[in-house]
């Protein structure tokens, strides 16, 4: 295995390194809970630095021809695919993903995501089109501010600086705090791959004072932000002070429909993978499993098999399935919704509160399957962000899908049954994605959320067109 890249590192503001002013926040590894790293703690000046950079980068950077953008994207993407064993390491070590899925997800998937934008631009982007007498133009929207999640430290940030950077913007990150080494390799793959001084620039620091200056910020033209509902809510209101763009990627609490005439040892297998991975530490995973009452106890039964397997541990294992949590904070949350869960009435038939046997070190939980759950109860409509599923049964496809949609979340699901019977059902749910039958996850299709799992769309054509303005002109 690739070691990961630790240690201290810093802002990049117009092509250079500053190390900021004062206090530095620790990294820490939430396996071994050791300091392995440290960024500066950024400030409001340093948000003023870097937005002054990107606004004087904007205007040649928007005027380089298409096809410039699109080949320095694209070597952006191998850049990636070059340190992919790197990224991964330096993933699991920052945020305890286990080593498989970082690997094959962390480090592989904003691959592919950034080449789709590239091949968005090669494959002919209508940049312009004639509509009567109107020429219709798209232009860049400016500078944008990209604030980024600590769950998937690498995925999130490409998805917002890809097709930024392709449609002419200029950009400044920041990365969360908890999980920012996996963002200092991007900026050096971003360099490396010929991108100007000043187009991309990188700010560490707290959402509390640096989100929120980038957020205001009046030079700052658009803000896409990944996170919790509640910190969507801040930004939307910061940004709100100078009617600038907003992009929203928050919350999910998605639903598994499993039909009555499913594949039920597939459809729950499936399930419960889509729950558990990167330690149930995903916006999209899948929370709530709904089975039909007839099949509750046999779908129960296979789920708390499918469970055994997934073993935590050592995140640097390849045998693990879960990691440990990304902080203690975290842990202490998800442990806190078991209990809850429990003092609400629901039955742990996997897992429970208690630290998992042997792990005295780390930020571990243990895997979790609640059963006799009710759609009222608290596990079943907040966002835990831990390996913990909730089964839940319905009597009929209409009450199924009324649990479904009985959410103030609408960002992934999946449904299994026959054919057309589940495509009728993804049609019903009120979600921006929706597997059916176990279809695999496409990264160039749009993802992006329903009600308060936000607004706008990442991937492809539909994120690429999230940072373009549209002008009319007529003649």
């Amino acid at each position: 295995m690739a070691a990961p890249t630790t240690g201290r590192t810093d802002h990049v503001i117009a092509g250079a390194r500053v190390p900021g002013q004062g206090a530095r926040i620790d990294v820490w590894n939430p396996a071994t809970e050791e300091v392995i790293g440290s960024v500066p703690a950024g400030s409001a000046v340093d948000v003023d630095s870097a937005v002054a950079a990107a606004r004087a980068a904007f205007d040649a950077w928007a005027a380089r021809p298409v096809a410039e953008r699109s080949a320095i994207v694209r070597a952006i993407s191998e850049g990636l695919a070059r340190r992919r064993d790197e990224i991964a390491a330096t993933v699991t070590a920052e945020m305890g993903s286990p080593i498989g899925f970082a690997t094959q997800v962390h480090a592989s998937v904003p691959v592919a995501t950034s080449a789709g934008i590239a091949d968005v631009l090669d494959g002919g982007f209508a940049w312009t089109e004639q509509q009567a007498n109107s020429l219709i133009v798209r232009e860049p929207v400016g500078v944008v501010g990209a604030i980024t999640p600590w769950n998937y430290p690498l995925h999130q940030v490409v998805a917002k600086v890809a097709p930024a950077l392709a449609a002419g913007c200029t950009v400044v990150l920041k990365p969360s705090e908890l999980a920012p080494l996996a963002a200092a390799l991007f900026a050096e793959v971003v360099a490396e791959a010929g991108v100007p001084d000043g187009v991309f620039n990188l700010v560490h620091g707290t959402g509390p004072v640096v989100g929120e200056a980038i957020a205001a910020h009046p030079d700052v033209d658009m803000v896409s932000f990944t996170g919790s509902t509640r910190a969507g809510r801040r930004v939307s209101e910061l940004a709100a002070r100078t009617v600038k763009r907003v992009a929203l990627e928050l919350g999910g609490k998605s639903a598994n429909v499993v039909l009555d005439d499913a594949d039920l040892t597939k459809a729950v297998k499936l399930g419960v993978a889509g729950c558990f991975p990167n330690g149930g530490q995903s916006c999209n995973a899948l929370s709530r499993m709904l089975v039909p009452e007839s099949r509750h106890e046999e779908a129960v039964e296979i789920a708390v098999a499918a469970a055994a397997k997934y073993t935590v541990g050592d995140p640097t294992d390849e045998r693990t399935r879960i990691g440990p949590m990304v902080s203690a904070a975290q842990r202490d949350r998800v442990v806190d919704y078991i209990r809850k869960g429990i003092a609400e009435g629901a039955t742990p038939v996997v897992g429970g509160p208690e630290a998992p046997e042997g792990f005295e070190t780390g930020c571990y939980v243990r895997p979790t399957i609640f059963t006799g759950v009710r759609s009222d109860m608290t596990i079943a409509r907040d966002e835990i962000f831990g390996p913990v599923l909730s089964i839940l049964s319905y009597r009929d496809e209409d009450e199924a899908v009324a649990i479904a949609n009985d959410s103030e979340y609408g960002l992934s699901g999946a449904v299994f049954g026959s054919d057309e019977r589940a495509l009728a059902v993804a049609k019903r749910l009120r979600t921006g994605q929706v597997a059916v039958n176990g279809g695999a996850f496409n990264p160039n299709a749009p993802f992006g959320g329903y009600k308060q799992s936000g607004n706008g769309r990442e991937f492809g054509r539909f994120g690429l067109e999230e940072f373009l303005e549209v002008k009319a002109i007529q003649r």
